[in-house]
């Protein structure tokens, strides 16, 4: 069966988003930010993947990876190519896209076990990395800078912004200076406590300890002769 053969990926999905999350930091360089370009969107289909999406999200994810392949190369010849915007704007829809397809196979499962926290694990940061990616595309895509006075982040500035912003810490030290930051700021921070609070509803809902299983699975076993 697929969910029994591929149950197992989500530890490499995680693996993957880390590894992500690494090449963004180190992200300072124009070959750097095309490999960044390919992990991203191949992080993205094996997620789509191993959470059994629908053929027509996981095709929008390879055309995107079609995309992405294209816009490293023009990226490499071009300076500053407005087109490695838009494909991490896709990308960073796809990021928002797969942590769906993710709680949605999670719902499948009978119980809580450690793929299902690896599961909800990789959504979670799914969701911080697609946001921080989108900051990044509002700095290259819109005139002024993204935090005011203090200027465009760089990649690394984006994906603090974005967890700080979505576990509601709020440091303050970067502060979107306009909209539509502003507004997706504020959209992260809804849509991230949204996710803990249905993530651990899930955990606890199908959460038993092992003698509460046990007695569920024979219930008559207690009872006296």
């Amino acid at each position: 069966m697929r969910s029994e053969r591929l149950r197992g990926g989500y530890g490499l999905v995680l693996f993957m988003i880390i590894g992500t999350y690494v090449l963004a930091l180190l992200a300072d360089s124009r070959p750097m930010v095309a490999l960044l370009l390919f992990v991203q969107t191949l992080t993205v289909w094996q997620a789509l993947r191993v959470s059994g999406a629908r053929i027509g999200m996981r095709l929008a994810a390879a055309g995107v990876f079609v995309l992405a392949l294209v816009a490293a190369g023009v990226d490499l010849l071009v300076h500053d190519s407005p087109l490695v915007g838009f494909t991490f704007l896709a990308a960073s829809a796809l990021y928002l896209l797969a942590p769906f397809a993710i709680v949605r196979d999670l719902g499948r499962h009978g119980g809580v076990d450690v793929q299902t926290m690896l599961g909800a694990l990789a959504a979670y940061l799914l969701i911080g990395m697609a946001f921080g990616f989108g900051y990044e595309c509002v700095a290259v895509l819109q005139t002024g800078p993204l935090f005011g006075a203090d200027g465009d982040p760089e990649m690394s500035e984006a994906l603090f912004f974005s967890f700080v912003t979505m576990t509601t810490t709020g440091y303050g030290d970067m502060v979107p200076a306009t909209n539509p930051a502003q507004s997706i700021a504020v959209l992260e921070a809804l849509l991230g406590q949204l996710f803990l609070v249905t993530a651990v509803a899930k955990v606890v809902e199908n959460w038993r300890p092992r003698a509460w299983r046990a007695a569920a699975e024979n219930p008559t076993s207690g009872e006296p002769e």
